[in-house]
């Protein structure tokens, strides 16, 4: 299955991204294809319903997303909702890019949880006719800790660990059962 990741912080070493990239070792551990774009690495232009799609990053972010079988959003917790990037790339998309596939939402919060920032996204997702996934991810607070760029995947906290692995086994699970027998 083809799962494509978009991390929406705008930060270099965001949690937020370091928990995506996480989630995609664990998908292609499954053997999963996965594609991570990182919007802090390749950003796209600002959306207006007036621009054409001759930008390199957002034709190669639409073709990811159009061709993934699931999604994983990933943004940091800021003024209680998603990143103003993780939405701007929201904007750029359609019904069409999420059409009835699973989609994870995660977040990082410097509080306890993110839980405002995973209902916009599920919202978001709702509106274009994904199919949210009943668990998300919010890390906050301390750990967050397991996340920051000098941790090494292997001295994640193991409560957080078992957490996460369980949460993306659940979602693969839904997005293997929407994707059918013929995309597996």
């Amino acid at each position: 299955m083809k799962i494509t990741i978009v991390a929406g912080s705008n930060q270099r070493g965001a949690t937020s991204t370091r928990l995506a990239t996480y989630i995609g070792y664990l998908a292609a551990q499954d053997q999963h294809e996965v594609t991570l774009i990182d919007l802090y690495k390749t950003p796209l232009p600002f959306y207006t319903p007036d621009a054409a799609d001759d930008h390199q990053s957002l034709g190669a972010y639409k073709q990811a997303m159009l061709s993934a079988d699931a999604i994983v959003l990933a943004t940091p917790e800021y003024h209680s909702g998603m990143s103003g990037v993780l939405k701007n790339a929201l904007d750029h998309v359609g019904q069409g890019h999420f059409h009835n596939k699973a989609v994870l939402s995660v977040s990082s919060s410097g509080g306890a949880v993110a839980v405002s920032s995973l209902t916009q996204m599920q919202t978001t997702v709702r509106n274009l006719h994904g199919i949210n996934s009943p668990e998300w991810i919010s890390i906050g607070g301390d750990q967050r800790k397991s996340f920051q760029e000098d941790v090494i995947f292997e001295n994640i906290h193991p409560d957080v660990d078992m957490r996460v692995r369980r949460v993306v086994a659940s979602f693969l699970q839904l997005a293997e059962q929407l994707a059918g027998p013929t995309k597996l």
